[in-house]
């Protein structure tokens, strides 16, 4: 499949948007970053997800591959690398990549619990740092909202401690919505990651603007909706439509994920990928003018026309 040409419409209402082009935003280097609330520390705004992609097993020539991709990366400015002991052989795929490239000071590590043991909260972070050849994690997330209230306690103790820097709690593909907004309101966090993309708004609705309220950072995941939003612009013969090149777009990826981060509460998006032509398309949606308030709505117009 070719990403170029390549988009499933799930049309939602979206809400209006007062947005500046600058607002959220830093420029450093080679791209857009965004502070997170809770401590004004700036992240780039373009992360890397895992899921799938890094799920790699043993095999050294696909281990090599991914290294070339993580490697791509750090050199064009990425930071947050999101990961998760659910998706199968990723950490030590991860910790693989890590030993090979070296850590260098950009990264972002981004981990999540996953167990129904609300008493494993360590151990699984423990393990996930032997994995990874990390000390600390910069996040620790719990998965899918799992045994969240342990979780969650022992959480802010080893943030307290120092063994994490970040909290946060997780969902997707548009579930619990109600639980999470619930948590938003309820649990000092950190951070928060939700599934948010052009065909996906719901969220636009009430949780991002509950984590605006309670200044708490969001991860957008599933950015491209597993893929399905190339299928559809491939499906259709879709070509970029001419503004795009207003807001740096050369690619649909870079549209997509320009759509995303743009949005003032989303702080930043993770796609995943296993191919390094990928990448860079997916790192240069850091560069160049972010949309404003009537780009994104020409954006979504543009998506729910094909």
């Amino acid at each position: 499949m070719n990403r170029r040409h390549s988009l499933k419409l799930f049309g939602t209402g979206a809400s209006a948007l007062a947005f500046s082009p600058a607002t959220g935003f830093a420029q450093e280097g080679k791209g857009a970053m965004k502070k997170i609330p809770s401590s004004g520390e700036e992240l780039p705004v373009i992360g890397m997800g895992t899921w799938r992609t890094f799920n790699v097993g043993s095999d050294t020539v696909l281990r090599d591959r991914c290294t070339e991709v993580l490697k791509t990366f750090f050199a064009h400015g990425g930071g947050m690398v999101d990961n998760s002991p659910m998706y199968g052989s990723a950490r030590e795929v991860v910790g693989y990549a890590l030993k090979k490239t070296g850590i260098p000071k950009s990264l972002f590590s981004a981990e999540k619990i996953f167990t129904e043991d609300g008493t494993a909260t360590r151990n699984q972070t423990a393990e996930s740092a032997g994995l990874w050849g990390v000390k600390t994690f910069d996040l620790m997330q719990i998965h899918n909202l799992v045994a969240w209230q342990e979780h969650l306690a022992t959480l802010r103790k080893m943030k307290e401690e120092g063994v994490i820097r970040y909290l946060g709690i997780t969902t997707s593909h548009g579930r619990r919505h109600e639980d999470l907004e619930k948590i938003m309101k309820s649990e000092p966090l950190d951070f928060v990651q939700l599934t948010y993309n052009i065909t996906h708004r719901e969220v636009e609705e009430r949780l991002l603007p509950v984590a605006a309220e309670k200044g708490i950072a969001i991860i957008a995941n599933r950015p491209f909706d597993g893929a399905d939003l190339f299928k559809l612009v491939k499906s259709k013969n879709a070509k970029l439509p001419d503004y795009a090149a207003e807001i740096g777009c050369a690619t649909w990826a870079a549209f997509f994920l320009k759509f995303i981060v743009s949005h003032p509460s989303v702080t930043c998006a993770i796609p995943a990928t296993s191919k390094v032509a990928h990448m860079q398309e997916n790192m240069a949606a850091r560069l160049g003018v972010m949309p404003d308030e009537a780009t994104r709505k020409r954006m979504i117009e543009t998506i729910t026309n094909l």
